[in-house]
Parts: C-alpha cells; structure tokens; sequence
C-alpha cells in the first residue's frame, strides 16, 4: 500500500493503562504483529466519556436489546452518559478513515457480541453488546470488526485481515476516481479526476484483479460482481459504486474454506493445461487434495501455483491479489 491502513482499536489492547482497576489488557497480536502493518487509533469510550482511572467496574443490566450500563457497587446509571458520547464519537471516527476496528471482547462498552446482560434476577445472559461496539457497528455496517479473542482463531484472523486489506485496496480505488463511497464526487477531487469511460474502466480492472480472491469467499457474490461490472458504463456512478462496495464486503465477510480455495486454486491451474508437464500437474493435484484433506496449510499448494505464475509469466495471473492478498509476514496462510 501507498498508504497506512487505519484500524480503530480499544485503547487497552495497545498497553494504555485505563481499565477500571488502573492496568491494561495487551494483546502482543495486536500490539506487536499487527503494529507493525496497521496505523492504530485507540479508542477508550469510559476514560473518553470523563470516567477516572481508576473507577468503579461498570456492567450491562436489564433488556439485552437495550442494556443499562449500571457500576457494580454503588449502583449508578452511566447508560445517558455514554450514549451521548458514543454518537459524538463515532461522528469524529468518520472522519478518521478507518478500514476496520478491533474490540475489547466481553467489555461493557467495546464487547461486540456474547457480553454479560445482568437480569434483576437470575444468571446473566451472555447475548449483550457493549453500548460503543453497538454504536459504531451501527454507524458502520461495512467496516470490518472484530474482537482480540476472535483472533486467536487462525481462520477468523485470516478474514478479517483479508476483508480489512481489500477495504483499503477499493478506498484507495475510489480516491484515484475522484468519488466518495456514494458515488459523488469527492469533496477532493482535484482537476485530473478521470473521466466517465477511465472509471468504468478502472473499476473493471480493480474487479478483474480481485477475481478469485472473491471466488475463494464467495463465488455466488463474485458473479453478482462480475454481472455489475459487465453493465457498469450503463449504470451511474451513485448507482454502481455503493452496490459494487455492498457486494465486495458481503463477499468478503464469509470465510473462505478449503473446498472453495480448491476450486479457485484449480481455476488458476486450467490456465497451464497446455504447458505442465503430467508430473508437474499431478504434484499440483496431489497438493489441493492434501491442503483439502487438512494435512498440509493453504502457502504450500499456493507456492507451487506462484511459482507457475513466474515460471510461465502468465500474464492474466500476474496482478490477482489472490495470490498475496496481505503481507507474507503475516504468515496467515501458513496454518493447517
């Protein structure tokens, strides 16, 4: 990237010391790894909304669908509070340019899903949303999220970085267009802004690079996409952008899984059906098969195919970010 990629991140996940009790929650993933490719802004609704640190443990009450925030001991209602500053907050972070967030899991204000609802009587209900996750997911329902805990899980960890990366690969599209994400014309937008035939066209080719990248997340939303764009110079731009962005984050929020990489990986070897050798060809069949099985990780059968790539010089392979959608340090291909 051109650019730094903004995420959104509860303060306490980078070592800032503003729990309730005065410490913190480093995550070392985050912190450390994803630091290193990501521009944080951290963000600590209770110390941001004038809570002390240290200060009273706080919790949801009543209605999971519409929780109280209520402290612990002396039984003080801060739901008013909060809420007042989670709709000026997410204000501000609109224009921060965010391609996605990292919540503080099981938090009364950043726990974005299964946090503790107190009833006035009986156990809790573990099907709470914090009062600020809820705000910001509702403020932006496109934007990548996800919870520090969550990404402990390899798959879910691969997703969101993936869906975070392409965001910021089709933000940086429409900036070279000169267009919001309604398709308007950019309050930026200098003088050189393309015209209408070059953004159909740049729009098309972002499409023809991000082929298989959708077709391993969702093969039925990447020919919805690729319909849209065979009929873009027909459409608006205030018509074409905002459903083309709708399809490439419902595309890229569903996980990919073996079967579909399989079926993207032997798409991408139909391309060298006249040049591999009956050896080279079985190796590759071998290996999908094996990644398939569980028995080998995705960087092994996608090496082989990368080194097809550069040893035929395949032309219409060369630009897929399929085939490095996020930075090899990452290694969030090399699990099993």
């Amino acid at each position: 990237m051109d650019r730094s990629i903004r995420l959104g991140v509860s303060s306490c996940l980078v070592g800032h010391n503003v729990r309730y009790d005065g410490g913190h929650k480093r995550n070392a993933y985050v912190a450390d790894t994803l630091a290193a490719f990501f521009e944080f802004v951290p963000v600590c609704p209770e110390v941001e909304c004038g809570l002390g640190v240290p200060r009273q443990a706080m919790r949801l009450t009543g209605d999971p669908a519409a929780p109280r925030l209520m402290t612990i001991h002396a039984d003080l209602d801060l739901t008013d509070r909060m809420r007042a500053y989670c709709a000026r907050r997410v204000s501000e972070l609109a224009g921060e340019n965010l391609c996605g967030y990292i919540f503080k899991s099981k938090s009364p204000s950043s726990g974005m899903a299964r946090v503790k609802v107190y009833p006035e009587k009986g156990p809790p209900s573990m099907t709470g949303v914090g009062l600020f996750a809820r705000a910001f997911m509702d403020r932006f329902p496109l934007l990548p999220v996800e919870e520090e805990g969550r990404l402990n899980d390899a798959r879910l960890r691969e997703n969101f970085i993936e869906r975070v990366f392409t965001l910021a690969r089709y933000r940086d599209l429409l900036a070279g267009l000169g267009l919001d994400e309604q398709g308007r014309e950019s309050a930026d937008a200098g003088e050189g802004r393309p015209g209408r035939r070059a953004r159909t066209g740049q729009l098309t080719a972002f499409h023809a690079a991000h082929k298989y990248l959708l077709m391993s997340h969702s093969p039925k939303i990447a020919g919805e996409m690729g319909r849209l764009t065979a009929r873009a110079a027909s459409l608006a731009d205030e018509e074409l952008i905002p459903e083309y962005q709708r399809l490439l984050v419902s595309a890229m929020a569903l996980q990919a899984t073996p079967a579909k990489h399989v079926n993207v990986l032997q798409h991408i070897l139909g391309y060298f059906k006249t040049q591999l050798t009956p050896d080279e060809k079985a190796e590759a069949l071998d290996l999908f098969e094996r990644y398939r099985a569980g028995q080998t990780p995705l960087v092994v059968p996608m090496t082989l195919v990368s080194h097809f790539v550069r040893k035929y010089d395949t032309a219409a392979l060369k630009n897929q970010w399929y085939l490095q959608p996020h930075p090899k340090e990452l290694m969030l291909r090399n699990h099993v």
